[in-house]
């Protein structure tokens, strides 16, 4: 029986594939048409093409596969179509489920997001079993994520066998895009980050995730949550680590919320009416740097065994990537 896997082409679902291949898995990756493949050049890989909005061509690619690796996702903190988000993040997965109940896979993992997992008032990290409050629902990749995860969870007791693994802040190679993570790094490269907002984040190896995965297939208790994290770092923190691994001068001076919030209204508004391009700074991105987005993954460390790779081994193997594809000088 063949493994599919939906967002192969994408950072994490890159990763995820490389890892069930090491492993000897039968992989057929679903990927939409005239989409960026450079990630699977050159994989010893089935292409099965198809759209999440395309409930038969969700069947068509489940023919014959037993494992569901469901990474795919519009992951972006601002977009020219928000709908885009819902379309994709949220009925997408749902035709997913669908298909994915129709043909009787034995089991289904799917890629949710810390960004469902709510924050402690006491500033404590936040656990799978932490609530998300209404007003942490701050961003529209956000609120989809969170919308589609309900969905997830209704499938679950309908049944599906799937298990929920839910990424922090994920960096290393094959981020062609980048992501929000990942160009992060590449502006701090191209010193275009002079200085820096009050916040945090749980930074992982992306590798140490793609992992993760793999495990919550052969360990993952059905219905269970994971947070794939490792380490809690705040942003001045995050760039005094890219600084030694990089060498590039990390930002001295702090910014207050209210000229960041400025500053990201100006840069959506340029966005918007000027470049069409997605901004500089986001109003999203910035809502979310309120609070420190820390979490705890001792439950993937301790039932999955997920690995807590050095987040300095990490950050080096990304900004390696970064340079070597032309990314940063």
């Amino acid at each position: 029986m063949k493994t599919l896997v939906t967002g192969g082409t994408g950072f994490i679902g890159a990763n995820v594939i490389r890892v069930l291949l090491r492993r000897g898995a039968e992989i057929r990756a679903l990927v939409r048409r005239g989409s960026d493949q450079r990630n699977l050049a050159g994989l010893d890989i089935e292409l099965a093409y198809g759209d999440l909005r395309d409930p038969p061509s969700l069947a068509a690619a489940l023919k014959g596969c037993d494992t569901v690796y469901h990474v795919a996702a519009v992951y972006a903190l601002w977009t020219p179509d928000r709908q885009e988000l819902y379309a994709s993040n949220v009925a997408g997965t749902t035709n997913m489920l669908d298909a994915a109940l129709a043909a009787g896979v034995q089991k289904l993992v799917y890629t949710s997001s810390v960004g469902t997992i709510g924050l402690p008032k006491d500033g404590r990290p936040g656990t799978e079993e932490t609530p998300l409050q209404p007003a942490e629902l701050v961003a529209d990749y956000k609120r989809s994520k969170y919308l589609a995860e309900r969905e997830v969870l209704a499938y679950a007791q309908r049944g599906l066998p799937l298990v929920i693994v839910n990424p922090s802040f994920p960096v290393g190679p094959w981020d062609i895009k980048p992501t929000p993570s990942g160009q992060l790094i590449v502006n701090f490269l191209r010193g275009k980050i002079p200085a820096y907002v009050e916040t945090g984040l749980n930074v992982v190896d992306v590798e140490d995730v793609a992992l993760g995965h793999v495990l919550a297939a052969e360990r993952g208790r059905p219905g269970e949550r994971y947070i794939l994290g490792h380490r809690n770092l705040t942003l001045a923190e995050v760039f005094r680590v890219l600084e030694a691994v990089s060498g590039v001068k990390a930002p001295r001076r702090r910014i207050p919320y209210g000229l960041a919030y400025l500053s990201a209204c100006v840069s959506e508004l340029v966005s918007r009416t000027i470049t069409h391009r997605a901004p500089f700074v986001t109003l999203a991105g910035v809502r979310l740097s309120r609070k420190r987005m820390f979490f705890d993954a001792a439950k993937a460390v301790r039932e999955l065994r997920l690995p807590q790779t050095p987040i300095e081994e990490a950050f080096r193997k990304a900004v390696r990537w970064f340079r070597e594809h032309g990314y940063a000088p």
